[in-house]
C-alpha cells in the first residue's frame, strides 16, 4: 500500500522540493521566460507594426504608380493630339503652297499661251501682207502689161494724191 498512498515523510520532503523548485522557478526561471515571452511579443508587434507600414507603403505606391500611370496616358494623349495638330498643319501648309504654285503655273501658261497667240498672230499678219503685196504684185503686172494701162494708173493715182492733200484738182 506504500505504493499508492506515500508515507507523511516523503510528503513532506516532496513539498519541500517542490516549493524551494518553485521558489527557484519564479525567483529564477518565471522572469526570464517572461521576459523572453515578453521579447516574442515585442517583436511580433513590431514585425505586425513594419508589415502594416509595409502595406501601407505599397498601397501608397500602388496609387502613386496608377497616378504615374494615369499622368502618362494624359501626356500620351496630349501628345498624340500635339501631333495630329501640326500633321494637319502641315498638311493644310503644303495644300495651300500646292494650290499657290498651281495658280502661279496657270497663269504662267495663261501668258506663255497669250504671248503664243500673239506671236501666232503676228506672223500670220506678216504672211497675210506677204501674200497680200504679192498678189497684188502679180495684179498690178498683169494689169499694167501695156504702157498704156500704165500711164492711166499713174494719173489716177497721181489725182487721189492730189485730193488727199488738199489740193484743188
Amino acid at each position: 500500500m506504500d505504493l499508492l498512498i506515500p508515507s507523511t515523510g516523503l510528503l513532506f520532503w516532496m513539498t519541500i522540493t517542490f516549493l524551494v523548485v518553485f521558489f527557484l522557478l519564479w525567483k529564477f526561471g518565471f522572469p526570464v521566460i517572461t521576459g523572453m515571452v515578453k521579447e516574442r511579443q515585442a517583436f511580433i508587434d513590431d514585425s505586425l507594426r513594419k508589415a502594416h507600414e509595409a502595406n501601407e507603403r505599397l498601397a501608397n505606391i500602388q496609387k502613386e504608380g496608377e497616378s504615374i500611370l494615369q499622368e502618362a496616358r494624359e501626356k500620351q494623349a496630349q501628345i498624340l493630339k500635339e501631333a495630329t495638330d501640326t500633321r494637319d498643319a502641315i498638311v493644310e501648309k503644303a495644300q495651300g503652297k500646292a494650290h499657290a504654285e498651281a495658280a502661279r503655273l496657270l497663269s504662267e501658261a495663261k501668258a506663255e499661251i497669250e504671248a503664243e497667240k500673239q506671236n501666232a498672230i503676228r506672223d500670220i499678219r506678216v504672211q497675210v501682207a506677204e501674200l497680200s503685196v504679192q498678189i497684188a504684185e502679180k495684179v498690178v503686172r498683169e494689169r499694167l502689161s501695156d504702157d498704156k494701162k500704165q500711164m492711166d494708173l499713174i494719173s489716177r493715182l497721181l489725182d487721189e494724191v492730189t485730193v488727199s492733200d488738199g489740193s484743188v484738182k
